[in-house]
């Protein structure tokens, strides 16, 4: 057999990245795209860096003639409506423009969608109906394709609700009764990235998975409690006592998520997560594991087996900690400068006055300052900007402190110990800038 080139679109994802590695090594020449890739995962000449959802049809079918694909793997989605993100331009409209690029290259290629379980009657979100219409569109497309429906993905990294989950586990904590309770049927990454390679190997005219949709998942019912159990048995929390969070929590939570979600982040508590968790994850994989015969790893195989690293550990602490980081900081720089420009104005502008700051200079330092804090708490807030603004509250700090100590050195040792209290928020911000990295 000659060697088949595979096109892995959303390579930087949980899954693209694991299926694109994955299939390198069982031999494959795997092309990994993406709109943006971690310099982490640059570990390939063909690891490409490309705006994949603003292509059109004619890019697509030059980008699949000009490295000859055989295979084109799909795993672009997003979760939610927001800055950046689009559930119908991504899940419909470029499936439409790569079936007619597919169609118009001339070339042989089997697709294979990564879409999601369930049945149609209880899409409720965007991001089941959008996902839905795509399968639909690729099911009337005539060509050679493989649907692919996973359960809950279990990976060795952790994004969304697969961090959610192992954090929920490093604490005494439980979702309300009726979440728990609700079908959670997963899947193993592995078993995903085996079902790609073994459709890959197959001969495009092979009629038997010319056009296939599998549900992808160990075939044993297993609960959410059940899932997080066996993350509870790895970090060794499995005797904690744990306390139910009440339903309303977890409403309140999506809806502060969705809120964050506006401002360029993408918690795994929002809305449609939720929604998507209430509704669980079921199907039925007998097909697929009759005609792969690939047998699927069990909770036991993937989690649990062996205790959590203490980075497993780290992670899974920190994750929940995450937001409460960004948003004390958030906090912190726009009442500090809100309080000084508009409640203790006075008060701010006497310091600078008390230490033979010339008149005419202490209004413009004490308007500057104020509004500079409250810029920086605008930048920390946005993720397009708070790496910047994270940078901006260091130096600023640095200011305030070796400026003081230079032009005020007795508020060094005023009671309350304002600026000695600034080191410890250098460190947290040191702490933010570190933890900015989602993949």
């Amino acid at each position: 057999m000659n060697q088949r080139t595979i096109l892995v679109l959303g390579a930087s994802g949980l899954i693209g990245r694991f299926v694109t590695d994955d299939l390198r090594v069982r031999g494959f020449r795997v092309l990994g795209v993406a709109r943006s890739l971690s310099s982490a995962q640059k570990i390939s000449a063909l690891d490409i860096e490309l705006p994949i959802l603003s292509l059109g049809a004619a890019a697509l079918t030059r980008l699949l003639g000009d490295h000859a694909v055989d295979v084109v793997v799909n795993c672009l989605g997003v979760l939610q409506d927001g800055p950046g993100s689009d559930t119908n331009a991504v899940h419909r409209d470029f499936v439409a423009r790569l079936l007619q690029a597919i169609g118009d290259s001339g070339r042989a290629i089997r697709l294979v969608h990564v879409s999601i379980p369930g049945s149609a009657e209880a899409d409720r979100t965007a991001f089941a109906t959008t996902k839905r219409e795509a399968e639909r569109l690729i099911a009337a497309s005539g060509i050679p394709h493989a649907i692919l429906r996973p359960g809950f993905v279990i990976a060795p990294s952790a994004y969304g609700g697969s961090a959610m989950l192992r954090a929920l586990a490093a604490f005494p904590i439980d979702l309300p009764d009726k979440e728990m309770a609700t079908p959670f049927q997963p899947v193993a990454v592995e078993d995903i990235s085996a079902t790609i390679a073994w459709l890959a190997a197959r001969d495009i005219d092979d009629a038997s998975v010319k056009t296939v949709s599998w549900d992808l998942m160990q075939a044993e019912p297993v609960t959410m409690a059940g899932v997080i159990k066996r993350f509870r048995v790895a970090f060794g929390t499995v005797a904690w006592p744990r306390v139910a969070m009440p339903s309303f929590m977890l409403d309140l939570g999506a809806k502060v998520g969705d809120l964050t979600n506006h401002l360029g982040w993408a918690p795994p508590m929002r809305s449609t997560a939720i929604a998507e968790l209430r509704r669980g994850v079921t199907g039925d994989p007998s097909a697929w594991i009759a005609a792969t015969a690939i047998a699927p790893k069990t909770l036991t195989d993937t989690i649990g087996r062996h205790p959590a690293t203490i980075q497993d550990k780290w992670f899974a602490r920190f994750f929940p900690v995450k937001p409460l980081i960004f948003a004390s900081l958030v906090a912190f720089w726009l009442i500090s400068g809100f309080i000084a420009l508009f409640v203790s104005y006075r008060a701010a502008a006497g310091i600078l006055s008390a230490h033979g700051f010339p008149p005419a200079l202490v209004d413009p330092i004490t308007i500057g300052t104020s509004l500079m804090d409250m810029s920086i708490g605008v930048l920390i807030a946005f993720r397009r900007t708070a790496a910047i603004g994270l940078v901006a509250g260091i130096v600023a700090s640095l200011g305030y402190m070796f400026g003081a100590a230079i032009l005020t050195p007795d508020l060094w040792i005023e009671p309350l110990g304002a600026l000695v209290k600034t080191g410890p928020a250098i460190v947290l911000m040191c702490v933010a800038l570190l933890m900015l990295d989602n993949r």
